[in-house]
């Protein structure tokens, strides 16, 4: 039985006990901030535990998810350095692999881009190729390495950013859902569960693929819906891949608007010797079904770059809602609909990455400093018609 408990107050309470809820409770303790993290269910059980733990740059074009890249680059690698072995920081690197030549021409094109914003990567041919990744298949065009590209345990990072942040004073309180949302004079003032009243002048919406459900409690719209994707894992092998490896056409689909199934090949292996096998992405709303046509896409597309998994056997597969904004960007920032109300959601499968960076902003806005990086493209609201 589950009765009432006590009634908190917090200078923060945070929606969401995924990556990006995790690394705001962790900025905004360390800023000073009295937090409390409120989790519907179990800590990372949403987006957070459906991923393969990519800290990305490669797939980004310019613009402002690119400048979050870059942004939160420069967190995971300065602000939270020395943290990274507990989450299995492996600073590994992509490799971008392009089939043919008119894929390799848009990849040149889009390194060429990337460039100029400040992104280092290295243009690969055939034979560097082979020389980075013996295993892959003969006849590839080309390619791009991107230096900067990792890899992290993302049940890990959930759990020791939350450990920290409790060392700095955070509550952190599991299977305890918000119902409501606590207004006075036009503001957002804290949040109501089944359990408690929590006040608080900030609230932050970082509640994954359920963000648009926790925004229509605060009595605004978000357009954040889930998008399905699936994930084989291998037996343990020696090994085999070294860095995490994709076909160009991986950033074209992540970028599209596409409901239908999509499937572009994404391989890499993890320090246990397991080498996970994606992507795929469909908006099927929150159909928790296994697709057989996905799974078989899966293996089809890791076998296509590298042959020699033929006779590995998987041992398992397991799929999550990614959360997807038409525009795909992530929302980031106070809602000026809401005051009082803050978001950090919509990152769809990028999350991981990006929690370090959004996590790092939003403690610096939160605490009243000038966030390092222009939220403005990020706003709440910017589905909104214009006045």
């Amino acid at each position: 039985m589950t009765g009432r408990r006590a009634d908190l107050t917090c200078d923060v309470v945070i929606v969401g006990a995924g990556a990006v809820g995790a690394a705001t409770a962790y900025f905004a303790a360390l800023a000073g901030l009295r937090v409390v993290v409120l989790e519907r269910g179990a800590l990372a059980g949403g987006t957070s535990s459906a991923g393969e733990g990519n800290v990305l740059v490669s797939d980004k074009d310019t613009g402002p998810e690119l400048d979050l890249a870059r942004h939160s680059q420069h967190v995971w690698r300065h602000h939270l350095a020395e943290h990274g072995p507990r989450w299995e920081f492996e600073d590994k690197g992509g490799l971008v692999v392009a089939a043919s030549e008119r894929s390799l021409a848009a990849l040149r094109a889009l390194v060429a881009r990337q460039r100029a914003a400040g992104v280092r990567v290295e243009d690969a041919g055939p034979a560097d190729l082979r020389a980075r990744e013996p295993r892959l298949r003969d006849g590839l065009a080309g390619g791009a390495f991107y230096p900067e590209d990792a890899q992290v345990q993302p049940m890990l990072l959930v759990a020791h950013l939350l450990r920290l942040a409790r060392g700095l004073g955070a509550r952190v309180l599991t299977h305890e859902a918000v119902t409501g949302v606590l207004r006075a004079g036009g503001r957002v003032i804290g949040v109501r569960t089944p359990r408690r009243r929590v006040d608080a002048p900030a609230v932050v919406n970082a509640a994954g693929t359920w963000a648009g459900e926790v925004a229509g409690l605060g009595g605004v719209r978000l357009p954040v819906s889930p998008r399905r994707g699936f994930v084989l894992v291998t037996e343990p092998l020696p090994p085999t891949v070294r860095h995490k490896v994709y076909a160009a056409e991986y950033v074209g689909d992540v970028g599209s608007s596409d409901a239908a199934l999509q499937s572009s090949p994404v391989v890499e292996g993890t320090p246990a010797g397991t080498i996970l096998i994606g992507s795929t992405r469909e908006r099927v709303g929150f159909d928790r079904s296994t697709s057989r046509e996905a799974l078989t896409r899966l293996a089809r597309g890791a076998l296509g770059l590298f042959p020699s998994l033929a006779g590995v056997r998987v041992i398992r597969s397991y799929h999550g809602f990614r959360p997807y904004c038409p525009d795909h960007l992530p929302v980031i920032g106070p809602d000026p609909r809401a005051p009082g109300l803050w978001h950090a959601c919509g990152h769809e499968g990028a999350g991981i990455g990006l929690s370090a960076g959004t996590g790092h902003l939003l403690a610096q806005a939160l605490t009243g400093a000038r966030p390092a990086l222009d939220l403005a493209p990020f706003a709440p609201d910017r589905w909104e018609p214009a006045a």
